[in-house]
Order: C-alpha cells, then structure tokens, then sequence
C-alpha cells in the first residue's frame, strides 16, 4: 500500500510527537521512515539538515532537508510526490503550538492537496515518554452518509497493510435518527454496523468487527477509542451532520483533539 511514511518536522517537540506512531506504523508494515525539514533560507540548510538527520539516524529513518521559499504545504507535497506510495504523517500544530482552525494551517494546505488521505495526529503540552503501541485496530466510524463511506475503502487496506481489523463504529445519538431509510434504536443500528462490518470483510479481506456506541459522536467515539490501547481512527472530515469548522467536520475535529490517536483523513 505505502512503501514510505513521510513526517515533517520543524524543530519543535509539538511537530515530533508524530515520529513514534509513525515508528511503529513502519515497523509494523515494513515501510521506509523518512523526516522532512523545510527552512526557506539556504543559510539555515546546514544545522537543520544536521539535525534532521541525527533525529532519523535515532529511529533507523532518513532525513531529509530542503529549501523552499514559497508554502510549507507545497514542498511537503512536492517531496510526497517524488516517491510513489508515500503517506504523509504529520502533527496538526508544531513550532507556534497553536492550532490554527482545528488542524493547523499547514496540515489543512496540506490535506487540501494531497489527493490521498493524511494520517494527523494532535500533540499534546506533556508528550508520553513511552513510544507508541502497535496498531491492532482501525476504528472505522460509520453513519449511513457517503462522507463517512468515503472512508471504507482507506480503513480496510490501511489495517490491511498493517495486520490489523477494522472495528466498525455507529453511534446511536438520541437526539437525531441515523438516516430516513434506518430506523432509530438500538436493534437497528446494530444489524446497519454488523451488516457493514460483514460487507468489509468480505470486499476487502480483512479481520473485521463491530460495536454500538450510545450518546454524543464528538464524545463517545473519543471516549471509546481510548479505552482501546491499540487502535487508530480512519474518518473523513465532514459526516452526516454536514457541520464544518473551514474543511474539518465538528466531530472528526472533536475526535483528533479528545482521542488522542492518529487520525486517517481526507476530503471527500
């Protein structure tokens, strides 16, 4: 699926939380582990490639560095398109530690042109000295929309080329029905994620299974997921709801902040 892992770093400890996941993604699918630095004055090029460097050579990776004076996010997709089968793994907020509009300047420019997902993970004030664990689980939230459905195809060979199952997520919020064709309740929504479940496995050949969620998206599915230990989200950036701060939906948004995993993204 991916022969390399691309993970942009500037320098700061916000933009370098991504290099454990993005360790063990590698490790676990055999894929190239590469670190980009990007300065926009050559005279800067030497320390930072120095120090690229001697951060990839600690996790077995290569580093690169290179001059770019226009948009940060055009040179990341620059270098992800001079090798095929590369994926983009990047934090949403590094050197500021601001997050611009819920993914981050870059990450959203980014997002806006890669035309295969993006793997995001949100760092955090306190970064867990622990790596991170292997992926066991790609929690694939579903809820009847062609958003949410555009993601079925990334989650199953993602958790494919990982050895992991796809867990099918549906979350029955009370205060909405899940679409005009499936009845509320909770018999209902559970034959809609096992059927879709089943259907995955069967498409794609992947270990697959399936959980009823109850309450608010933005919090059960957070809250769910790090109950886990082990596991990662595959979500597009708008579902049914429709609701979108710039291109990121509210609870796909939600979920990077509160999870506390990485995040599989893209724009359907």
């Amino acid at each position: 699926m991916y022969t390399r892992i691309l993970v942009p770093v500037d320098g700061s400890e916000f933009a370098e939380q991504m290099i454990p996941h993005a360790s063990a993604i590698a490790r676990a699918s055999g894929a190239g582990l590469t670190l980009l630095r990007i300065v926009s004055d050559p005279v800067d090029q030497a320390d930072a490639r120095e120090q690229v460097e001697r951060l990839a050579s600690g996790i077995g990776g290569e580093g690169l560095c290179v001059v770019a004076r226009g948009e940060v996010a055009d040179a990341i997709r620059t270098e992800a398109e001079r090798v095929p089968g590369t994926l983009v793994a990047l934090t949403s907020h590094g050197r500021s530690g601001a997050a611009e509009a819920i993914f981050g300047s870059v990450a959203l420019e980014v997002l806006r042109e890669m035309r295969g997902p993006l793997l995001v993970y949100r760092p955090h004030a306190k970064a867990a000295d622990a790596g991170a664990p292997k992926i066991g689980r790609v929690v694939l939230p579903l809820d009847g929309s062609p958003e949410s459905e555009s993601m079925v195809p990334q989650a199953a060979e993602f958790a494919k080329w990982l050895g992991a199952r796809v867990l099918v997520v549906s979350v029955l919020d009370p205060r909405q029905r899940i679409d005009a064709g499936i009845p509320a309740g909770d018999v209902q929504e559970s034959s809609y994620v096992h059927g879709r479940a089943q259907d995955i496995a069967q498409c794609y050949g992947v270990a697959t299974s399936w959980e009823t969620l109850h309450g608010d998206p933005k919090e059960a599915i957070p809250q769910f997921v790090r109950s886990l230990g082990d596991a990662m989200l595959a979500m597009a950036t708008h579902g049914r709801s429709a609701l979108k701060t710039v291109v990121a939906g509210s609870v796909t948004a939600q979920c990077l902040r509160d999870s506390g995993v990485p995040v599989l993204t893209r724009i359907p």
